[in-house]
């Protein structure tokens, strides 16, 4: 099994900054492309920003120049360093990854997985 860890959300003000982390545990053989998702209350799960194995990046237009995403493949890690922060930005932010885990048999078994949400709030 997999598990997607979050880390980083916080209470903030306006214009501040802060840095959400998310490692991915368990019996991994590659992770492919790892992502972003915020969900405002009342509104719809969005993409906020992806990153591919390549390090190919793409950005919700509402957070483009002020968030960056980037990982770190030796330790399975996806991070977003999230600048200029504003009210709208409140959110449970959660990360997902496309991991494939090799079984005993040796099939490979790609999938979808998600972390449990990290709680951003940004304050006027």
């Amino acid at each position: 099994q997999v598990q997607l860890v979050e880390s980083g959300g916080d209470l903030v003000q306006a214009g501040g900054s802060l840095r959400l982390s998310c490692a991915a545990s368990g019996i991994i053989f590659s992770i492919n492309a790892m992502g972003w998702y915020r969900q405002a209350p009342g509104k719809q799960r969005e993409l906020v920003a992806g990153i591919t194995s390549g390090g190919n990046t793409n950005y919700a237009d509402s957070v483009k120049g002020r968030f960056t995403i980037s990982r770190d493949n030796a330790k399975n890690t996806v991070y977003l360093q999230m600048n200029s922060l504003k009210p709208e930005d409140t959110a449970v932010y959660y990360c997902n990854a496309g991991v494939t885990t090799r079984q005993a048999t040796g099939v490979m078994i790609p999938n979808i997985y998600w972390g449990q949400g990290t709680q951003v709030t940004v304050a006027s």
